[in-house]
């Protein structure tokens, strides 16, 4: 946590995220934060087929400040398991009534050209014109609402190759583009279903505290 010249407070999550469809219509974006203010955990977003946007929280405080800085229909704390699993190069996710189990596949031909750039907010908001154009509905910079502002510094990516996804019992069928854009925020993930390395910094005006009140 730092604070600018005018006060306000950034918050920096230092991780990767994931964003893959499916053929049943629900779009999952998987948070893996490895360093930030609250820690290292875990968090999911979900759109389903019908359009209700949800978020599952691992905890309180995780879903306080999440909810305050996107737009959901409905918050629910729940477990929230990551296991990467590297020899395999898998991840098996494990979120309230959410399962999935990602294959990662191979660098992309962005995640080369991201590993050339610094994680740094001036960068993001340079290279944000182009992402606007090569990747519909990605931003790499703008405001979250209640007086924050975002940028997502992205250096590498890899892409989803396979996806077993159910929700409770149901199968929610094989890996999909994220078409249309997820609607949590002023940016979606990539169509493509994809892994990216990013660092995440949320700038909260003077005043308003981590968990947004």
């Amino acid at each position: 946590m730092t604070t600018s010249d005018d006060g306000a407070t950034r918050l920096v999550f230092d991780g990767h995220i994931a964003g893959f469809g499916t053929a049943e219509g629900t779009w999952v974006v998987v948070g893996r934060w490895l360093a930030s203010p609250l820690g290292a955990f875990a968090d999911v977003m979900v759109e389903r087929a019908d359009g209700t946007r949800l978020l599952l929280a691992p905890r309180d405080d995780v879903a306080d400040l999440v909810a305050a800085t996107y737009v959901f229909d409905a918050v629910h704390v729940v477990p929230v398991g990551l296991r990467p699993d590297a020899a395999r190069r898998r991840w098996r996710l494990r979120a309230g009534p959410l399962t999935a189990d990602l294959t990662i596949g191979a660098r992309t031909g962005i995640g080369h050209l991201l590993a050339l750039l610094p994680p740094h907010p001036l960068v993001a908001t340079a290279v944000d014109p182009a992402a606007r154009v090569l990747l519909d509905g990605v931003r790499t910079r703008g405001t979250a609402g209640r007086g924050r502002r975002e940028w997502y510094s992205a250096t590498d990516q890899h892409e989803i190759t396979a996806v077993r996804a159910l929700w409770g019992s149901q199968d929610l069928g094989p890996v999909a583009p994220v078409v249309p854009p997820v609607r949590f925020g002023f940016s979606s993930v990539p169509a493509a279903p994809s892994v990216t390395r990013v660092r995440t910094t949320v700038e909260m005006s003077a005043g308003r505290s981590a968990r947004g009140h």
